[in-house]
């Protein structure tokens, strides 16, 4: 990290946010100049499958509208792609988290349709709608807007990531992440969100190579926005291909793995210390496929047991996850009675606790702190002392 290069200096104010800071310079093509090192964050120790004393824990949108801090954010800049797509904005929301809860994982407020522009793809964020693509992709012609991801859209992104490392230093892990192509295609082909995936699915058998075409941009745009990522002060990137549940097994393995596979490849060739986890919602049936993508973690959403998760996936890789969301409503004794579960269910080593899902709207603040407070009480040696041999299977 610190034989990047200087890029800029700038002065970002926003409210009594207010600091000097550096943004490294950027090396995508040269590779990454990232190295394991004994003084890395606990996620990104247990992300590489280090021994560790207790699981590291985030949370999946854990900056965002359950908190007051966010919402008097939103009411003064009620655009959610200014939220996302300034400096500063994005630095202040993606630290509140931090400031309030102190998890082990700061992730950067965005969305994993941010870059599309910058390949190419415009497309806005309406309040009823959601994101609205007006020229979806369909066809050979449609194929013409597409062009190399522009990196110089994306700065600020990259100036994100380096204030952020900067802000919390080796406290925690600075968190990046991506949209993985059979996801991002979804939005560019339907045009938006979906509940039923025709289009897309329905290109899979009469436009196949339209679809592949589009599948391998994609994935080369995506490649080198992670290295962006990674070269710009993300420590570990976390890959949703939010909508791959929605494949079967057999589709997933046509449609999605390989162009994953792509992917890791490609970035694991440049920044071969940076853990890549991947995140898949409704993922009972895919694990073992997922594990063949090559990352080296595997976020299980909530439907899925932790300690069969764990069993299938053997110990050659890591596991995220996977508290019910909906937990974080109930009292607090019942957060923390299946927080340990979780944890014990998981083994004690390349566990990273968070939900299974991203934090609903209305999840109390109290509750996301009690979850962080016990995150932080644990530890292996005493999990395994409190416990009888009967449930301890996992952790030995």
């Amino acid at each position: 990290w610190e034989s990047r290069s200087f890029f800029c200096r700038e002065t970002v104010r926003h409210g009594d946010f207010h600091r000097r800071h550096v943004y490294r310079g950027r090396r995508q093509q040269m590779g990454c100049k990232v190295f394991a090192s004994s003084t890395d964050p606990l996620l990104v120790k247990t992300a590489r499958g280090e021994v560790v004393e207790r699981p590291p824990a985030w949370m999946m949108r854990q900056a965002g509208r359950y908190m007051a801090a966010y919402r008097k954010i939103a009411e003064k800049h009620p655009s959610f792609r200014e939220r996302s797509e300034t400096t500063d904005l994005i630095v202040e929301i993606s630290l509140q988290p931090w400031r309030a809860f102190h998890p082990d994982g700061v992730i950067i407020f965005s969305d994993i349709l941010t870059p599309l522009p910058a390949f190419g793809i415009p497309f806005d964020i309406e309040d009823v709608k959601g994101p609205v693509i007006r020229t979806p992709i369909q066809t050979e012609e449609g194929l013409k807007v597409l062009h190399p991801i522009d990196l110089e859209q994306l700065q600020f992104v990259g100036e994100s990531l380096s204030i952020l490392r900067d802000e919390v230093g080796n406290e925690a892990a600075v968190l990046g992440f991506v949209g993985a192509p059979w996801t991002i295609a979804t939005y560019i082909i339907e045009g938006g969100t979906t509940r039923t995936f025709t289009k897309i699915k329905t290109m899979c058998n009469r436009s196949p190579s339209i679809l592949r075409s589009l599948l391998s941009h994609l994935a080369q745009a995506i490649s080198e926005y992670i290295v962006f990522q990674v070269n710009s002060g993300a420590q570990c990137v976390q890959i949703f291909d939010s909508w791959g549940g929605q494949l079967t097994p057999n589709q997933w393995d046509h449609w999605s793995k390989p162009y994953i596979k792509k992917i890791v490849s490609t970035v694991k060739a440049k920044c071969p210390a940076v853990p890549l986890v991947l995140y898949i919602n409704g993922n009972g049936g895919l694990l073992e496929r997922m594990k063949e993508t090559g990352v080296d973690v595997i976020g299980l959403d909530w439907t899925v047991d932790m300690k069969d998760g764990r069993k299938r996936l053997g110990p050659s890789i890591g596991v995220q996850g996977n508290v019910d969301p909906a937990l974080l409503f109930s009292p607090l004794s019942a957060i923390t009675a299946e927080t340990q579960r979780v944890v014990r269910s998981a083994g004690r080593q390349g566990h990273i606790l968070n939900l299974g899902h991203g934090v609903l709207v209305g999840t109390p603040e109290e509750a996301v702190s009690h979850f962080f407070d016990v995150a932080r009480s644990l530890s292996y040696d005493s999990l395994s002392a409190n416990y009888p041999a009967s449930t301890c299977e996992s952790l030995v």
